[in-house]
């Protein structure tokens, strides 16, 4: 399993916007095969900043199921016009305790 890690800066005022746009987009992404989980969370002591937390299969899974398809059309087209930059987007694996 990995961890796709992605932080979002959103153009100010635009945040509920974003929201919205996550919650109709969230299906889209939570429906990939190889998806296993998704979460969206908001900065508090920084409001217009968001971390997605997708875990996958692989990287594989996120970059051939969902980055080359139609459905991350689809995604960027919901959530991409509230970006005030491009995402910074890293994968993760956990460590063994």
């Amino acid at each position: 399993m990995v961890l796709e890690v992605a932080l979002i800066d959103v153009v100010p005022g635009q945040e509920d916007a974003f929201a919205a746009a996550y919650a109709e987009g969230h299906p889209v992404l939570a429906g990939t095969p190889g998806c296993r989980s998704v979460r969206m969370t908001r900065g508090v002591e920084s409001p217009s900043r968001f971390v997605l937390l997708v875990e996958w299969d692989s990287v594989q899974a996120h970059e051939e199921n969902f980055r080359a398809s139609e459905r991350f059309v689809r995604w960027r087209e919901l959530i991409g016009p509230y970006f005030a930059s491009p995402p910074r987007v890293e994968h993760f694996v956990d460590l063994p305790a």
